[in-house]
């Protein structure tokens, strides 16, 4: 698809020219309420743009204003478990470089492995891991975009990262931190794999936010990612799981995540002062 003509037909609607796109998961993209001077775009607008499936996910990007800031959000992701090729999966991040987006903020709903989380937690993920056997890179490489072998060192941008964890501590909001590890799913993770993934460093797992953020720093978008743990996983508690139930945690702590997501806004803001 053509990244710079669906990021003209974006921009054509919006009231803004956003500089920081936000990425939405499970149950949170009630974010977009609180956008000002707000449009939408819906996915089936843009020609050759996948669809999204899955339930909490309503499938449009919003374009506006949130904590004075201008942003676009997609509302609504794409998982590699629903069919997509994982090159459709980071389609919107090309799309948000061809907009001039400088910076990104990536959400999920995530299963906890750490035994000091809760649901209910928010953490600030402080790496990855791609347990998927997948990277959207693969194939022809976009030279214009970046590398043909992207440095991963740096996946989420730490003095972005030191300046939401220092408001956040000064404003009593607890973040918790923590590595995050992507499978595909979409069935639930067994307790055998849990304990694996435990022993690989994993605080956290989810079938998201991986490929958006090897995406990102192929074409040198600096970003930021957010979990909630929405569920213990698999074998930490003896309970089933079920997406309902995640829906359902991560729209309970709407305001505590709204706060975080508000706080990165603002540390991008020092910066720019």
């Amino acid at each position: 698809m053509d990244f710079e003509e669906a990021a003209e037909k974006i921009l054509a609607k919006s009231k803004v020219k956003p500089t920081i796109g936000l990425i939405l998961g499970s149950g949170l993209g009630y974010l977009t309420g609180q956008f000002e001077d707000a449009i939408s775009v819906d996915y089936g607008e843009i020609e050759s743009f996948p669809r999204s499936t899955v339930e909490g996910h309503r499938g449009r990007f919003v374009v506006g204003r949130l904590s004075g800031e201008a942003v676009i959000a997609m509302d609504g992701r794409f998982h590699f478990y629903e069919g997509h090729a994982i090159q459709d999966v980071v389609k919107p991040i090309y799309i948000f470089k061809e907009m001039g987006i400088e910076r990104l903020i990536v959400t999920n709903a995530a299963g906890g492995i750490n035994r000091s989380f809760i649901p209910g937690d928010i953490v600030a993920i402080t790496d990855v891991i791609n347990f998927s056997f997948n990277n959207p890179l693969i194939g022809p490489n976009k030279e214009e975009y970046g590398v043909r072998f992207p440095d991963m060192s740096s996946v989420i941008d730490r003095e972005w990262l030191k300046k939401v964890e220092r408001i956040s501590k000064s404003a009593d909001i607890d973040m918790k931190q923590g590595t995050y590890i992507f499978v595909t799913g979409p069935s639930y993770e067994t307790p055998a794999e849990i304990k694996a993934y435990e022993s690989f460093g994993a605080d956290m797992v989810g079938m998201s936010t991986v490929p958006e953020l090897i995406a990102a720093s192929h074409c040198k978008i600096k970003a930021l990612a957010f979990s909630c743990i929405t569920n213990m996983a698999s074998g930490i508690l003896d309970k089933k799981l079920d997406h309902h139930e995640v829906v359902e945690t991560a729209q309970k702590v709407r305001s505590k995540f709204s706060k975080i997501v508000t706080i990165a806004l603002n540390a991008f803001k020092e910066e720019k002062l």
